[in-house]
């Protein structure tokens, strides 16, 4: 698969995955990289979606509607993300992402058959309904960061209170921030991520 990577500044502690938006490419998070973990504490990676559909760019699924992903494509996308972070010799690995890629970080982070991450950070997504994938709630969740914006247009906030909620429900640690932007990342969360991020990576 392609993907961009950015290295730890010394021995990597663990992994840090960014799986991308509908349309963009594996370099769109890569700054993200050192706003979260500006120490470079982690291995940093940013895999490009395995699907090209319109209007352009990669994808990792097609969206007949938004929060119920196309069950084939998604299936595909599923595999290709999943079989990208399992090759991955780190033991400790975070799961992150922004919109179609929050979906895929929290879709690989808590299916069913699915080693769990150190932490899973979801900007503007959801956790999907679609047929192939099931939550597992079974066992012990990672910890679980969640941002999205109030005025979302693209992916209403209605999402993330209904992501936020199931996960609460099901006994998951969740970091919840809504913040007055449409569809985008509020800097303000990243920052207050880093701390977060630091401690679940040790």
């Amino acid at each position: 698969m392609t993907f961009a990577q950015r290295s730890a500044a010394g021995e990597a502690e663990g992994a840090l995955v960014l799986f991308h938006g509908r349309g963009a490419d594996q370099y769109d998070l890569l700054p993200l990289l050192d706003a979260l973990d500006p120490e470079r504490r982690l291995d940093g990676f940013c895999p490009r979606g395995p699907l090209a559909l319109p209007p352009g760019g990669a994808h990792w699924y097609a969206v007949p509607r938004v929060g119920y992903p196309d069950p084939a494509t998604f299936g595909e996308g599923y595999a290709a993300a999943s079989g990208f972070v399992d090759e991955l010799r780190h033991e400790r690995k975070i799961l992150g992402g922004f919109s179609q890629g929050a979906v895929m970080a929290l879709s690989v982070g808590l299916g069913v058959g699915r080693p769990r991450p150190a932490a899973v950070i979801a900007f503007s997504g959801f956790v999907p309904v679609v047929a192939g994938w099931e939550l597992d709630d079974e066992r012990p969740f990672p910890r679980i960061a969640l941002a999205h914006g109030t005025y979302d247009q693209v992916i209403p906030v209605a999402f993330a209170h209904r992501t936020r909620d199931l996960l609460v429900a099901a006994g998951a640690d969740v970091l919840y921030r809504e913040s007055p932007l449409d569809h985008a990342i509020d800097p303000r969360v990243v920052a207050e991520l880093q701390p977060w991020l630091r401690e679940v990576a040790l």
